[in-house]
Order: C-alpha cells, then sequence, then structure tokens
C-alpha cells in the first residue's frame, strides 16, 4: 500500500525529473566546494514537496564510457523528496564507503542520475514475479539487507536468477539465498532520469527498452 503523501515515480514528468538532477548536482557541487549543504528551494515544484525515496548515482567519464562514483539513497519516505535529493547526493558524493570523497577536480567529469522509487512491497515467488527493468530488488535476513536498483541488472544484462543471487550477496548472504523462505524479497519501481554529459541535457531511461535493445542475445 502506498502511504499517504508519497511521491510515485509515475506521478512525475521529465520536467520535474529534470529539475531533480539539476537539483542534485548543484548539493554535489556546492558541498564539495564549500562543505555547505544547500537548502531545499523555496520556488520548487509544489509536487517534489511530498515525502519520496530516491537513490543519486554518480558516475565518472572514462575512456569513451562510465564508471560508478558513488550511489547511496533511500528506501524509505523519511522527508521531502526534494530533502531526499539533496542528502542523497552529498552522501553518494563523500559518504560512498567504496570510494574516497568526490573531489572539486572531478566536478567537470562526472555525470549524475537520480532515481525516484516507489514504496518496496513484498513478493512470494520471486523468480515469477521480479521483471527485469521494471523492479529493483531488496533482499532481507535477519540483520543482512542490500538492494539494487532496477537499472543494475540492464547495465549488466542479467536475467532473473542472476539477479536474485547478486541481491543475496549484496545482502552478505549466499548466493542462493533467494531460495530460503526465512529470506524476504521485496521489489519497487523507479524512473530514472540523467545528465547525457556533465551539467548537459537531461533525460529518462525506459529500462525495459533498454533491456531488450541492449540484451537482445538473452532474447534470440
Amino acid at each position: 500500500m502506498n502511504p499517504a503523501n508519497v511521491v510515485e515515480p509515475s506521478q512525475l514528468t521529465l520536467e520535474e525529473g529534470a529539475y531533480l538532477v539539476k537539483l542534485a548536482r548543484k548539493a554535489i557541487e556546492e558541498y564539495v566546494k564549500t562543505k555547505r549543504r544547500i537548502p531545499v528551494p523555496e520556488d520548487a515544484p509544489e509536487k517534489l514537496r511530498a515525502r519520496g525515496m530516491a537513490f543519486v548515482t554518480i558516475e565518472r567519464l572514462s575512456g569513451g564510457g562510465k564508471e560508478l562514483r558513488g550511489c547511496i539513497g533511500f528506501l524509505q519516505p523519511v522527508s521531502s523528496l526534494l530533502k531526499v535529493v539533496i542528502d542523497a547526493a552529498i552522501a553518494a558524493a563523500t559518504e560512498d564507503p567504496r570510494f574516497p570523497p568526490l573531489n572539486s577536480e572531478e566536478l567537470d567529469t562526472i555525470v549524475v542520475e537520480v532515481s525516484v522509487l516507489s514504496p518496496p512491497k513484498t513478493v512470494r515467488d520471486p523468480l515469477r514475479e521480479v521483471v527485469i527493468g521494471r523492479h529493483g530488488i531488496i533482499v532481507m535476513r535477519g540483520w543482512n539487507s542490500g538492494t539494487l536498483l532496477p537499472q543494475v541488472p540492464v547495465d549488466y544484462c542479467w536475467d532473473t536468477e542472476t539477479f536474485l543471487a547478486e541481491g543475496c550477496l549484496k545482502a552478505g548472504l549466499e548466493a542462493d539465498c533467494w531460495l530460503d523462505p526465512r529470506t524476504k524479497i521485496a521489489v519497487y519501481e523507479a524512473v530514472v532520469f540523467y545528465e547525457k554529459e556533465p551539467r548537459g541535457e537531461i533525460a529518462s531511461r525506459t529500462l525495459e527498452e533498454d533491456y531488450k535493445k541492449r540484451c537482445s542475445w538473452l532474447f534470440s
């Protein structure tokens, strides 16, 4: 069930998504340069003031491709979507334990992506119910948990079983943990907005179409 007054990904327009990506970029640049957190803009679209869930991904352009530089987000609607994006952007730039904090010299070489998420819901039969290109997953057992965004299996051309196995590993569990009835699997949907180039045009990804094009050999 969707909690009251929570932004659903399907409600967002490209214009609103572009606003969020620019907000994330501004939050990153201001914090990296000055260590100051930008406030929630007073003139922001009203829809974005509702509570929401989002991840911010930072990628560095390298050798004609892109490599991950940071990714952090929130799976619960703890505050307004605007504040969630600001907080996630700063955290992705400075607190991702896999990477050193972003420095000002890198700002011209990164692209920013914002994924706005729907409230998670538990599934009973993950192999049948998880749809690549539509769902991100959360794997939970005891104190262990981990999540993979819906674009991850698209980018790596995983099938559903591989996606579930990688989710288990992300949670610090064995790869076949999704077969264990003690393990809970939840899914969520997302809309993904991203910079095509640093501070450049912003677009949205259609993940199910991307999956069919990028990973066409899986369907032959």
